[in-house]
């Protein structure tokens, strides 16, 4: 059976928020997320384009809704970014490892979102050898995955 963390991408269309001028932005899952045949929006305040395709300023500027959101920023902006989603009615919200905080935590169990947080996102999405792999070995091993 698939744990929560793996279920969370089965929907079919995302929402990956970044800061590129905070902070790179979250390419990697924007790009496995293709790879796997998903709709993936990039969404960064801070640019116009992402990997040669459009990014958009908010939720409120995709062209089409999302099933799930990806939050791969700063600490600081995180809550603000959950209620953004919260309020585009966005329920299943993934919060990258370290990007979470106590106030982004409540904001989503207050809205009822269906909140990943605490572990890499990419390490459920990139099936290759790499850091994320070893990352994702470890953490079977740990059964923490």
């Amino acid at each position: 059976m698939a744990s929560d963390y793996q279920s969370f991408w089965n929907f079919d269309r995302y929402a990956v928020v970044g800061n590129s001028a905070r902070k790179p932005f979250p390419r990697l899952t924007y790009g496995e997320l293709a790879k796997r045949g998903k709709t993936a929006y990039a969404v960064d305040p801070s640019t116009d384009r992402v990997e040669g395709k459009p990014a958009y300023r908010d939720f409120a500027a995709l062209p089409a809704s999302v099933e799930a959101a990806v939050l791969e920023l700063p600490r600081e902006e995180t809550a603000a970014w959950v209620k953004r989603a919260v309020d585009a009615g966005i329920r299943e919200i993934w919060i990258h490892q370290g990007a979470d905080s106590p106030e982004a935590i409540a904001i989503a169990q207050q809205a009822g979102v269906r909140l990943r947080t605490g572990t890499c996102a990419v390490m459920y999405l990139n099936r290759g050898f790499s850091p994320h792999g070893i990352h994702r070995a470890i953490n079977k091993l740990l059964g923490k995955y």
